[in-house]
């Protein structure tokens, strides 16, 4: 792999790698703390989020994201992704996605220790469809070691639950091994769910995702989670049906949270006119649905992004490698690196 395109946002750097496949595209982000863009109850942050001023990302030292491609492109068609924009879903390689990480990392050597690393599986593609995910979760220690010793790492996964994929269950099964038993919970799943209508689902997943109650029974087969719950993620847009009752009647309360998201303003989703209207300055879009949610016995987090992060398209839905260019300030340089960095 090497690097065609760095373009740096005020909140983090995203690049295109070119392999023999294909260009990927990964980024890395430095995070604003739960303290700045998160309202959750259970944990104690109860202010209400009326819009989440530009900042200063804390230091890559606290905490450290790095997002990566796990398919050339996606083919699930989501109404409010760009990333069907950039070609049908082939698989990277495992050494794909090593490499991903390894240039990431790589971009700031002068980091030689994070407290958190969060890796996710999540800028292109839809990462169930490719085993090799699990197999660099299973590296990720030996991945980073060189460069950042026995750094803390939080790997994720992000799944809007496609109906085709016959191993969808299996990956599942193998990833909450890795999330209770190699990383001892430390890790993350999350299901894109967006609407308790499954005709609304429908057309939000191009007919391509499971319907709730197949949803429900898989992550019912599921082991309890250790560490953190699993994620029920609502892109919350003005028309979302969102019924706690229903998802209380299908998701248990103690392997399940929830999390509410603005719509991330993609190409996509504008194209299609889905939009959370006042999302990004008031906490009202929210209030009703997370009232309802709590009032059923789930755990809930809102989290709302800065307009510089989501101008700077380093939420998810976004994709350079669409056509789409950061509406905030912003660096683009073609560096064609050739040498892999030394992490």
């Amino acid at each position: 792999m090497r690097i065609i395109k760095k373009v740096t946002v005020p909140t983090g750097e995203i690049y295109v790698g070119q392999t023999i496949r294909g260009n990927l595209e990964f980024l890395t982000v430095g995070d604003y703390g739960k303290d700045a863009n998160i309202k959750a109850d259970f944990l104690g942050i109860t202010r209400e989020l009326n819009g989440v001023p530009n900042g200063k990302p804390m230091p890559l030292t606290e905490k450290w994201v790095v997002t990566i491609s796990t398919q050339y492109g996606c083919s699930m068609g989501c109404k409010f992704c760009d990333v069907p924009k950039v070609g049908p879903g082939r698989n990277a390689t495992a050494q794909d996605l090593r490499e991903e990480i390894e240039w990431a990392l790589g971009m700031h050597s002068e980091i030689k220790h994070t407290k958190r690393l969060n890796v996710h599986y999540a800028r292109m593609g839809e990462p169930t469809w490719n085993r090799a995910v699990l197999e660099n979760a299973a590296e990720l220690h030996d991945i980073i070691r060189p460069q950042l010793g026995d750094s803390l790492i939080h790997p994720v996964v992000s799944t809007m639950m496609p109906k085709a994929n016959g191993h969808l269950e299996g990956f599942l099964r193998d990833w909450v091994w890795l999330k209770n038993s190699a990383y001892e919970g430390n890790a993350g799943l999350q299901f894109s769910i967006n609407s308790t209508s499954d005709g609304q689902r429908d057309y939000l997943f191009s007919g391509n995702a499971l319907d709730l109650d197949k949803i429900a029974a898989i992550v019912d087969r599921l082991p309890m989670p250790k560490g953190r719950k699993y994620a029920l993620n609502f892109a919350l847009a003005d028309d979302s049906v969102i019924s706690g009752e229903r998802l209380a009647q299908l998701f248990d309360t103690k392997k399940c949270m929830c999390k509410i998201t603005p719509l991330h303003r993609t190409t996509s989703a504008e194209d299609n006119g889905i939009r959370t209207t006042g999302g990004y300055e008031q906490f009202t879009p929210y209030k009703a649905v997370e009232d309802d949610l709590k009032a059923h016995g789930f755990d809930v987090i809102v989290f709302v992004p800065s307009y510089d992060e989501d101008n700077g398209l380093i939420t998810c839905g976004n994709a350079i490698l669409s056509g789409k260019r950061p509406t905030c300030e912003y660096r683009e340089e073609y560096p064609q690196l050739r040498v892999q960095p030394n992490v």
